[in-house]
């Protein structure tokens, strides 16, 4: 059963990494939903963030030349006041939040952005990404396409935009990790095994994921991630609403 397990689990971190490598986000928001039938929802979201950190981390590094360094400080300043104050007020998690604040998500990658004005570049944008994003990573697991409305009026191409956001949700998810740790130290140590063994995988699938988006148009790469957010999001929004009822 240990081995069923470990191999399901090396499968999952390897395609959800490689579809993180490529789009930035759709593969974490999978890996979530796996999770999420395994383990309960604060553990779910504790282990999350580990693998997430392997993944993002790497992809981060692999594209660190197109890290745009100012963007990234204010984006940090972001994540942190909003995980201070959910800390502030002790929040707890709840499966039919999560799934129906994941489910919504994809709606912001079809509004009109452009006449929003917002724009990462500008330093007061940055932190408000930040703060949306960070407050989303640790009260439902993931911040999707959140800080992506915050890069479409940027002049990034589509390297920078995946390195810059790879860090910035490598920062959030360690974060999460330490929101959570509670929740996720009493895992028993064959989970913990299977994880660990799976994390080189994430590395890889980060890596594969980056050689892949080399290729692509920004047009292509950018009418791809909307589908494939929105359908991810459409599978949220069903099983919430279908708890909720």
């Amino acid at each position: 059963m240990f081995l069923v397990v470990l191999i399901a689990m090396a499968v999952t971190v390897f395609l959800t990494s490689l579809l993180s490598g490529i789009f930035g986000m759709a593969g974490g928001l999978i890996l979530l939903w796996v999770l999420l039938f395994l383990y309960p929802v604060g553990t779910a979201i504790a282990i999350h963030g580990v693998i997430q950190t392997v993944s993002n981390g790497s992809r981060a590094w692999f594209s660190r030349a197109y890290i745009d360094w100012k963007i990234l400080g204010m984006l940090c300043l972001g994540v942190l006041a909003a995980s201070a104050f959910l800390f502030f007020v002790d929040y707890t998690p709840n499966l039919i939040v999560v799934l129906i604040g994941v489910g919504l998500m994809p709606i912001l990658v079809w509004l009109p952005l452009k006449r929003l004005q917002l724009d990462a570049s500008r330093p007061s944008h940055a932190f408000l990404g930040g703060l949306l994003s960070g407050a989303l990573v640790i009260s439902v697991g993931v911040a999707g396409p959140t800080i992506d409305v915050f890069f479409i009026r940027t002049q990034m191409d589509r390297r920078k935009v995946i390195a810059t956001k790879a860090s910035i949700q490598t920062l959030s998810h360690l974060t999460k990790i330490a929101f959570y740790w509670d929740a996720a130290i009493n895992l028993p140590p064959a989970d913990w095994i299977s994880f660990l063994i799976a994390a080189p995988l994430a590395i890889l699938g980060a890596h594969t994921g980056s050689g892949i988006v080399q290729k692509m148009t920004d047009a292509n790469f950018r009418a791809w991630t909307r589908w494939v957010v929105t359908a991810v999001g459409a599978v949220y929004l069903t099983q919430g609403l279908m708890k909720l009822v």
